[in-house]
C-alpha cells in the first residue's frame, strides 16, 4: 500500500497494489501493522456497505458529533464514486475546506477520513457498491450532516444529481462563523 497525504489535514488517499494473474487479482486492503506505522487508526469495530442503483446518486454529507466522531476508510468495490470530505474541525488549518477523490473498482484507491470530517459521495456509474470500516459504532443521537448543495461549500459534483434521500436534503448548511453546521 502507498499512503498519500491529501490537501486536507489528516486525510489520506491509500493506493492498494493489485497483483494480477490469469485468475484476476489480489490486493491487500488493510493491514493493522502498516496502518499503525503510518499513524492511522487500526481498530474498526463496525463495517458498513451501501449500494446505489443510479449514477448521480448522492449519499451524505454525514458525520458524528463528538465524542462519537468516526474514522472511516472508504472503498468502492463495484463501479465508481466521487468521494467528498469536508473538514469541520474548528481548530484545523483546513477548517471549512472540502476535497473530492475518485474511488473505483478499477483503481482500488481508498480514502482514510479522520474524525471531524463530514463525508459523502456521488455515484459515477449505475450499480455502484461501497464498503467502509468505521472506528466507532454508529450512535443515532450523535448523527449530523451538511447539505450536499450548500452554497458556502460549493461542492463541484461531477454529475447532475439524480437521487438524494429526504434526510440528506434536510441537513443544515455549513456555518463557518458558528464553527460547524448552521
Amino acid at each position: 500500500m502507498k499512503f498519500h497525504q491529501t490537501p486536507l489535514q489528516g486525510a489520506v488517499l491509500i493506493e492498494s497494489k493489485k497483483i494480477g494473474d490469469a485468475r484476476g487479482y489480489f490486493a491487500r486492503t488493510f493491514c493493522a501493522e502498516t496502518f499503525a506505522a503510518e499513524g492511522l487508526e487500526t481498530v474498526f469495530p463496525q463495517h458498513n456497505a451501501s449500494a446505489s442503483a443510479w449514477a448521480g446518486t448522492i449519499r451524505g454529507l454525514h458525520f458524528q458529533h463528538p465524542p462519537h466522531g468516526e474514522i472511516k476508510v472508504i472503498r468502492a468495490t463495484r463501479g465508481a464514486i466521487y468521494d467528498v470530505i469536508v473538514d469541520i474541525r474548528p481548530r484545523s488549518a483546513t477548517f471549512g475546506q472540502w476535497a473530492g477523490f475518485e474511488l473505483s473498482e478499477e483503481n482500488g484507491h481508498m480514502l482514510y477520513v479522520p474524525e471531524g470530517f463530514a463525508h459523502g459521495f456521488q455515484t459515477l456509474r449505475p450499480d455502484t457498491a461501497v464498503v467502509y470500516p468505521v472506528s466507532r459504532p454508529y450512535t443515532p443521537e450523535a448523527e449530523g450532516g451538511l447539505r450536499f448543495d450548500d452554497p458556502v461549500l460549493a461542492i463541484d459534483w461531477p454529475l447532475p444529481v439524480t437521487e438524494v434521500s429526504d434526510k440528506d436534503r434536510s441537513w443544515a448548511n455549513f456555518d463557518p462563523e458558528g464553527a460547524g453546521p448552521a
